[in-house]
């Protein structure tokens, strides 16, 4: 018997990494996920390693060789009309909708003045505006069905303390965090709890093969910004954020709501 036996569970950015990770886990509790990934280059001026279509492929076969139940569809968080399709056939295909993990994101780097038009609004295009199309995606299937749920938006330590030379990044994510709280004080009635998650690194290959942000983070002018408590432990493994994720999600916190939950060594309280 798993925690999540018989519940449905979107994610998005399942390629690889946090989303992976949070597929297998909800998988593993008896959940069936719907998920989409972008799986491929997103824009030219990200700094690390893309997602590719046989990653994505492969988080369905782990999903499916832990017993777990899958749709998974390439596609992008900004196609509002690809998501309402998948929500569609997801709803059809297991009877439902019961948690949704916003997950995908993407990172750049570069001074304020320096960046270009297209690192500033490509981040925030995925990141915020992608995020709120997930939201409008399926929202409405959970409303309808009148079973509450819980709804997970994964912003960032950098949507509480703002990170140098991150001018597109942290506005989004202080964006998500402002969406978390509107969305959470409008399905309060439906019975839908919505919090948000700020992690800080994370072993994933866009937490530490970034190219650009092992550059910024070597930089002495800057160094004095991103220090936390815990020096002994300075990156989360996936599956630290996706215990998170679930207690969010699960009975154990059906009195949060609202919650802005760090996971990020203390760095957002230096």
């Amino acid at each position: 018997m798993g925690q999540f036996d018989g519940k449905v569970v979107y994610i998005t950015g399942i390629a690889r990494g946090q989303g992976r990770n949070h597929a297998l886990r909800f998988a593993r509790e008896g959940a069936s996920i719907i998920g989409l990934d972008i799986a491929g280059p997103v824009a030219d001026h990200t700094t690390y390693p893309p997602a590719t279509p046989d990653d994505l492929a492969e988080t369905a076969r782990l999903v499916e060789e832990a017993g777990g139940k899958i749709l998974a569809r390439q596609g992008d968080v900004r196609d509002l009309a690809f998501q309402q399709q998948l929500v569609a056939d997801g709803v059809e295909q297991f009877g439902g909708l019961d948690v949704v993990v916003v997950n995908a994101g993407v990172l750049t780097w570069g001074l304020s003045w320096e960046m270009s038009e297209e690192q500033f609004t490509d981040v925030i295009d995925v990141n915020l505006v992608g995020a709120w199309k997930t939201l409008r995606a399926t929202l409405p299937s959970m409303i309808e069905a009148k079973n509450g749920g819980s709804v997970v938006i994964v912003s960032s330590v950098a949507g509480l303390k703002a990170m140098p030379v991150q001018a597109s990044y942290s506005a989004s994510k202080y964006g998500l965090t402002g969406l978390a709280q509107v969305v959470a004080k409008e399905v309060a009635p439906y019975r839908i709890r919505v919090n948000s998650i700020h992690p800080y690194a994370v072993n994933t290959p866009m937490g530490v093969a970034d190219s650009s942000a092992l550059e910024v983070f070597s930089t002495e002018r800057f160094t004095r910004f991103f220090p936390s408590m815990m020096d002994y432990n300075p990156v989360a493994e996936p599956d630290e954020v996706s215990d998170a994720i679930l207690y969010l999600c699960s009975d154990a916190a059906k009195s949060l709501t609202g919650v802005q939950l760090p996971i990020d060594m203390g760095h957002s309280k230096v």
